[in-house]
């Protein structure tokens, strides 16, 4: 069963992400930063937010983006600056690697596409057991009706390039098309997928 994400769920969303995304990068800035993260998601009037409820009622998958996404994460972090920035803290204090990461996403959040008619869908996560079920599916359709009907013309989301065959074939085969590609500083190849509504 599908329903839009609310703040309730947001302990139960980390849990999924932490699961569905371990060793990267928002993971390892902990459960406290993400849960701030999808707080903020749910809070935002631009946000778009939906989860999946297994057959018990179980949340077990999520999907979450917004639409004008450049906005979203100023306005984010201009509120809430302070809070991510504990948030981070010990997570840096851990791995001091990841410090260049958190500062360009907190100096430098406005690089995604801007403007009304674009929504930006960031995380996707469904627990092992619904892989391969259609939940991911059911949840990015569900994530696509509200941009439509938002007035958003198109969506945007990136992921990994390379060892990542399984994740670029399913957005694929919904109708995402690569439009551009490129590497992070940290030497991740990426793409950048558009759909248009």
């Amino acid at each position: 069963m599908l329903r839009k994400m609310t703040y309730q769920d947001v302990h139960q969303t980390v849990a999924v992400h932490l699961v569905s995304f371990k060793g990267f990068f928002l993971s390892l800035l902990g459960a406290r930063f993400l849960s701030l993260f999808y707080a903020g998601i749910c809070r935002s009037p631009e946000g778009i937010a939906y989860v999946y409820l297994n057959e018990q009622g179980k949340l077990s998958g999520f999907v979450a983006g917004t639409s004008n996404p450049r906005g979203f994460y100023s306005r984010l972090l201009k509120r809430q600056w302070f809070k991510f920035a504990m948030a981070a803290f010990l997570p840096v204090l851990r791995k001091p690697s990841i410090l260049n990461r958190v500062a360009r996403a907190i100096f430098y959040p406005s690089r995604n596409p801007f403007g009304d008619d674009v929504a930006g869908l960031f995380s996707i996560g469904v627990l092992p057991e619904l892989q391969g079920t259609g939940a991911g599916k059911f949840l990015v359709n569900a994530f696509l009706d509200e941009a439509r009907d938002r007035g958003c013309k198109r969506v945007f989301l990136t992921t990994d390039r390379d060892d990542n065959e399984l994740v670029n074939h399913f957005y694929k085969k919904l109708g995402f098309v690569v439009e551009r590609e490129y590497t992070t500083p940290e030497g991740r190849n990426m793409n950048e997928y558009w759909i248009t509504l």
